[in-house]
């Protein structure tokens, strides 16, 4: 088994490169670390890499980007994916800050890449907008969450944080609850990509940004049940579901088994489970009529 420990970045497939850029850069406040004609990639101000856009026919998450042991070798990680039937190459030089990484894809087809060790790319200017610390999880639609879940915990050491009914699943790679989440639905695309920001006042600003970017807010802000996060929705320039969060929980010791204690928790210890019912939520609103990707919840 390989043991992932974080998310690094996504990319994204794009027919407007420079809309997207220009979204990422002045909304989410991304600063811009390479472009060209075809490809462009994006870094938090903490000189991470969040996004990777790359020119294409249609809007569509390509490639999910995880973060492995700094000691791990990467003809072992070869090894490790051919042994469970998945064949896997090392590539040179995939993006800037990244000597070495691997590329395999899960069983619907996504791209999967794992760097070792922390890497850095410092952006051409400083960054505006928003200024999200980090990508904090990815949300995709699959026909089959449960084979999602048992996929990426067997080969990639996720374990399973929440499940809502049998229709989502919330996974986990190192403290957060959750980097990845499946939802059920017609085919693997994006349900939604999350940012994370400092405080309530970060959401605020966030908020009048926005606002001033006349960009509806979709749902929020809205305290969730499973995973607790304080979150907002809109969408980017491709129509992707954009959430921006913070608080989220955290399981800082796997051995004990429960999420750090918090005051809004219903449950004394909140430990992982499956959420049934309605309403899930701690308080705020219902999604907004537009949110197909949350017409459980309105219901």
């Amino acid at each position: 088994m390989i043991k992932v420990k974080r998310i690094r970045h996504v990319t994204f497939v794009t027919p407007d490169i420079d809309r997207q850029i220009d979204y990422y850069q002045t909304v989410v406040g991304l600063g811009v670390v390479t472009r060209d004609a075809s490809r462009a990639s994006l870094a938090t101000d903490s000189d991470e890499l969040a996004v990777v856009l790359q020119r294409g026919d249609q809007a569509a998450c390509r490639r999910l980007t995880f973060e492995v042991a700094p000691d791990l070798d990467f003809a072992d990680l070869v090894a490790t994916l051919s042994r469970a039937g998945i064949a896997a190459e090392i590539q040179s030089d995939p993006l800037p800050g990244v000597s070495r990484s691997v590329l395999f894809r899960d069983f619907e087809e996504m791209e999967i890449e794992l760097l070792a060790g922390p890497t850095f790319a410092v952006a051409e200017q400083p960054v505006g907008g928003i200024a999200a610390d980090r990508l904090g999880h990815i949300a995709l639609y699959t026909q089959d969450p449960l084979k999602a879940s048992k996929f990426y915990g067997d080969v990639l050491n996720f374990r399973v944080s929440d499940w809502i009914e049998d229709a989502f699943v919330f996974m986990r790679c190192g403290f957060d609850h959750h980097s990845v989440n499946f939802a059920r639905g017609p085919g693997r695309r994006l349900h939604h990509a999350a940012f994370e920001l400092r405080d309530a006042s970060h959401m605020h600003r966030a908020c009048d940004l926005l606002g001033r970017k006349k960009m509806q807010i979709l749902w929020g802000p809205v305290r969730h049940g499973p995973g607790h996060n304080v979150a907002i929705y809109h969408r980017d320039p491709d129509g992707h579901l954009i959430e921006l969060f913070f608080d989220l929980d955290q399981m800082i010791d796997e051995e004990l088994g429960y999420f750090e204690p918090r005051p809004w928790h219903r449950d004394r210890p909140q430990r992982p489970k499956v959420w049934v019912g309605l309403p899930r939520d701690i308080w705020g609103p219902v999604p907004s009529a537009e949110l197909a990707e949350f017409k459980r919840k309105a219901t």
